[in-house]
């Protein structure tokens, strides 16, 4: 598959979510309520897409895949969107843009507090994910970019601290997240041992 097919691949895997949703209200209708579906699905699908961008770099560096380094910005990039959907719903949408509201969950919410880390550093790497970023930061690029890791485990945390009973998925979330920084101090470790 050349790279060209495999970014579209992508991109369109990374729309269906989405797209399942808007599919399944245009069915069904909105239900009974349609703004903690929307807030559900952008938050649970901009966590995984997230994780998909962090399980980049070690499927190419311990498997050779090196077809896939350009996803990592795909991903990312659609892990953004998704985040920033979660935030429109949130703010715009469940809350009416009322700035006392929002100030007031932010403040009194750690999971809402959490959740707003991870985006705020989303939303600087989505910024600075170009090539004319790349070049103006120099070595500070890839520096500011390893937050990425920070954004996901606040992701995991704001998760974890929305679910009510079932805990599974914010279990699976952080065993993944914890897998994913092992494979990248294993790497870096034998690195050091090999040089």
């Amino acid at each position: 598959m050349t790279p060209r097919r495999l970014q579209i691949l992508t991109i369109t895997l990374a729309l269906l979510p989405a797209l399942a949703l808007g599919l399944r209200f245009a069915i069904q209708g909105i239900g009974a309520n349609p703004v903690e579906d929307l807030t559900h699905v952008s938050g649970e699908w901009a966590l995984r897409l997230l994780l998909l961008s962090l399980a980049v770099t070690p499927a190419r560096r311990w498997f050779g895949w090196k077809r896939v380094a350009p996803l990592r910005r795909t991903l990312g990039l659609a892990a953004f969107a998704y985040a920033a959907t979660h935030l429109v719903v949130w703010a715009g949408i469940d809350l009416g843009l009322d700035g006392d509201a929002i100030l007031e969950d932010l403040t009194e919410r750690p999971y809402v507090m959490a959740g707003m880390g991870a985006f705020v550093i989303l939303l600087a790497l989505a910024i600075t994910s170009t090539r004319r970023w790349m070049k103006q930061l120099g070595p500070r690029w890839v520096r500011l970019h390893r937050l990425v890791y920070a954004a996901a485990a606040l992701g995991v945390l704001h998760h974890a601290w929305l679910l009510k009973a079932d805990l599974r998925p914010a279990f699976i979330h952080a065993g993944v997240l914890a897998a994913l920084l092992a494979a990248r101090l294993a790497w870096r470790f034998r690195f050091r041992t090999q040089s």
